[in-house]
């Protein structure tokens, strides 16, 4: 079995969670249906939204399903955009960090581009933590003209946690909405909704060993939001659509897992989280830990750049050597970009292209640690061999040194 290092983008299902899906697998129902077996299904989606209202620090009628963390981006960023422009069109202003998520990103450039959307790119410092002084004058540059803040807890690539609660209260001293990010920090780190005293929060359900397809948006209950699609009026009106009763209920088991078991778990996966930043800078002293240090960050983050290789390089001779890791960044068409966060921390595109982001969840063990470690500095050194070439000459040349360290032909 591969050791799996990847657990930012997806993490295996949790027990409690797969227990649950495969229960409402088997029986049917349509929980907006008035009949018995529809009221069944309500019953497993009202008492779901419960659940995870109280994993979220959310009153239940807060919890609007979506189907991930990338919908309920959207219709946060979108619906708040399109219901603060309608009252008042001079708030066409949106004020987002660099270092969102794409699910933000592209969604604040399509109302830049469609819905006649100013952008103000918030900066953040070299630990990709936001710039609050830059903010504060953005934000007060003209308040009236802002439709909202978006700004995430905390980061999927570097890790780094955001001061989203100062953001709140800079915010709501001159009357602009703030809409959160919180996929990478929910079930993560303590997340409490009511006392951010946010507006919006986004939370999804395979980050936290809950099954791919199943999500959440926080709404406060005096938000105004406007739909992003139409149909029969499911979840406040706000989101239509038939309710996926057995991923909900897969959702709430893993979100009740997380939050009872999160003290320990928290403090379990830091201390392997150290153990991996402290052995990676043992076997590669040039590495270079980026994000936030010791408790600003995730637990089970550890992003490094690797200076003279591809990080795409890396990641394919750490996969041949049976260690799944991730670059953190976007590939389109097969040609590597540097990372949009990394670049905004002030890396250069070629230090940028170095990265490797190593994230550790629930199965996580000091075993997989062991095994990085063990695989790392060959890795890295044939990493080296094929240095900063061409996208696809670096693969096959990392590919060649790979096979010729093991005796392949």
């Amino acid at each position: 079995m591969p050791v799996y290092l990847d657990h930012a983008a997806t993490t295996p299902i949790a027990a409690e969670a797969l227990a649950a899906l495969t229960r409402e697998l088997a029986r049917t129902g349509n929980p907006s249906s008035l009949h018995g077996s529809g009221r069944r299904a309500r019953r497993s989606v009202e008492d779901a939204r419960e659940t995870i209202a109280a994993s979220a620090g959310a009153h239940p009628s807060e919890v609007i399903f979506t189907s991930g963390g990338t919908e309920a981006d959207n219709l946060a960023v979108k619906g708040l955009y399109w219901s603060r422009h309608s009252e008042d069109p001079r708030r066409r202003r949106i004020l987002c960090s660099a270092i969102e998520h794409h699910a933000v990103l592209d969604t604040v450039e399509w109302l830049e581009r469609h819905e006649g959307a100013e952008v103000a790119w918030l900066p953040v410092n070299s630990e990709g933590v936001l710039d609050l002084e830059a903010f504060e004058v953005e934000l007060l540059r003209d308040p009236e003209s802002v439709a909202l803040v978006t700004v995430m807890w905390a980061n999927n690539e570097v890790g780094t946690i955001q001061p989203v609660q100062r953001v709140v209260e800079l915010s709501h001293r001159v009357g602009v909405p703030v809409h959160s990010d919180a996929v990478q920090a929910f079930g993560s780190i303590p997340v409490d909704f009511k006392a951010s005293g946010l507006e919006a929060m986004s939370i999804s359900g395979h980050k936290i060993g809950g099954p791919v397809g199943v999500g959440a948006l926080i709404l406060g209950r005096a938000v105004k939001l406007t739909p992003v699609q139409h149909g029969g009026g499911q979840e406040r009106d706000v989101r239509s659509g038939t309710l996926d009763t057995a991923s909900i209920a897969a959702f709430a088991a893993a979100a009740e897992s997380a939050a009872r078991n999160l003290p320990a778990e928290s403090a379990r996966i830091t201390a392997l989280r150290d153990r991996l930043i402290s052995g990676v800078r043992d076997a590669v002293p040039s590495a270079v830990l980026r994000g936030a240090p010791g408790a600003g960050r995730l637990p089970g983050n550890a992003h490094f750049t690797f200076p003279g290789c591809e990080g795409d390089s890396l990641l394919f001779l750490l996969d041949l050597a049976g260690v799944e890791s991730s670059t953190g960044s976007a590939c389109t068409a097969g040609v590597p970009r540097p990372s949009h966060v990394l670049l905004a921390m002030g890396l250069d595109e070629e230090t940028a292209r170095g990265a490797q982001r190593f994230t550790l969840g629930h199965p996580s063990t000091e075993a997989d640690v062991d095994a990085l470690l063990a695989a790392l500095p060959a890795a890295y050194s044939r990493a080296r061999q094929a240095g900063m070439a061409g996208h696809e000459s670096s693969i096959q040349t990392a590919a060649t040194a790979a096979r010729q360290g093991s005796g392949i032909s």
